[in-house]
């Protein structure tokens, strides 16, 4: 075994998920780790490298330093928001596999219900080349992420004469359903209907507020070691077939409204040509899809793109239940982390635990933020 596959994820851990934590990022990211290194039966001094997000208030030393880790051999972060939740554990994999470090830690915590509200939009910044992008399409309005996504799910339901109702609907109802058996979830016993979500209010037409999902205080951390190590450690190993990341021509975050067609994600299709060709997979061989749920449209762009159904099939490929998706409850159901509980719950899904486990399940594809520079994983057993 070589490669990235000689890597493997042994320990996950996460905080609850609230509305309002009480307590600081750091807090939420230091219980989180310890968390994880408890699950996978390991010690803080075990820990030599550490992996996150550059939006991100707690910086790779300072939670070890709070967490009891030492030294470090390690550390790194993945820019562009959720599309950076596989990728990080790409980066601890490249790290364990290139002989860097040993045991690497990946984490996300933020108070982003009861702190920095992501949804709230466009706030005061510096300048960058990045906000450039923005001064596009501010003046006409288009100052949040569901405004953003917004146009390009108009112009998906033009293109292929679809509703919002029969489009959206079946993604928000598979979330919220199995949201509702999962103790962790936020809405757990809180199933909705198709009904339920044509009757919630506009956010952005036409995304309604079931088509987008939570705002959440928490931490989640995940633990990348060898294979090798991982055979004697506490959990069955979830072993990274696959990790990659993608940007596509023309790319912003979220606001690629100047490419030939809104109605695909081309950063999404060159991660999937990546995932397919290392673990020499197809869609027809994954058993259980965790994808990336921020606004329902993304997740039908990603099931085309990833190709587990043909262009403006998507919806219709949800509602027969084509594949187990999201058996967490996603971040509309479970808690928006950023992605990384959605690792989380295919690890568990690898390891037969899941709440929602799906039989059998051997091969599952996780992917990160849709929009904008994103990444993704297949993770697989240990057979």
């Amino acid at each position: 075994m070589s490669g990235l596959a000689s890597t493997a994820v042994v320990g996950i851990g996460a905080t609850d998920f609230s509305k309002d934590s009480g307590r600081s990022e750091l807090s939420l990211a230091v219980e989180a780790v310890r968390a994880a290194l408890d699950d996978a039966g390991l010690a803080p001094a075990d820990v030599d490298g550490m992996v996150t997000f550059t939006m991100d208030t707690s910086p790779e030393i300072t939670v070890a330093q709070a967490a009891g880790i030492g030294e470090l051999s390690f550390f790194s972060r993945v820019h562009y928001g959720g599309g950076a939740a596989c990728a990080t554990v790409q980066q601890a994999a490249l790290a364990v596999a290139a002989g860097m470090a040993e045991v690497v830690v990946c984490y996300r915590a933020f108070n982003e219900r009861s702190g920095r509200r992501f949804g709230s939009g466009v706030r005061h910044r510096e300048p960058s080349a990045e906000g450039v992008a923005l001064g596009w399409v501010m003046p006409f309005g288009l100052l949040t992420p569901a405004s953003w996504v917004a146009m390009a799910a108009q112009r998906y339901l033009h293109r292929y004469g679809l509703t919002p109702e029969a489009a959206f609907g079946p993604v928000a109802v598979n979330a919220r359903r199995y949201a509702a058996t999962n103790p962790a979830a936020y809405f757990h016993g809180r199933p909705i209907t198709l009904a339920d979500h044509a009757a919630s209010r506009w956010i952005a037409e036409p995304l309604r507020l079931l088509d987008c999902c939570q705002e959440t205080d928490g931490g989640q951390a995940l633990v990348v070691t060898s294979v090798e190590r991982a055979r004697a450690l506490r959990r069955p190993p979830a072993v990274i077939a696959a990790a990659a990341q993608g940007a596509g021509r023309a790319q912003e975050q979220m606001t690629s409204f100047y490419r030939d067609d809104l109605t695909g994600l081309p950063e999404t299709a060159v991660v999937a040509r990546q995932l397919w060709r290392t673990a020499r997979l197809t869609p027809a061989d994954i058993d259980v899809g965790i994808l990336y749920d921020h606004f329902t449209p993304f997740v039908l762009m990603q099931l085309e793109e990833y190709g587990f159904c043909g262009r403006g099939e998507a919806a219709g490929y949800v509602a027969e239940a084509g594949l187990p998706l999201n058996t967490h409850g996603g971040q509309l159901g479970e808690a928006y982390l950023h992605g990384m509980n959605g690792i989380a719950e295919g690890v568990r899904q690898i390891r037969g635990t899941s709440v929602n486990q799906v039989p059998g399940a051997g091969r599952v594809l996780v992917t990160a933020g849709a929009g904008v520079p994103t990444s993704g994983l297949v993770l697989t057993d240990d057979g």
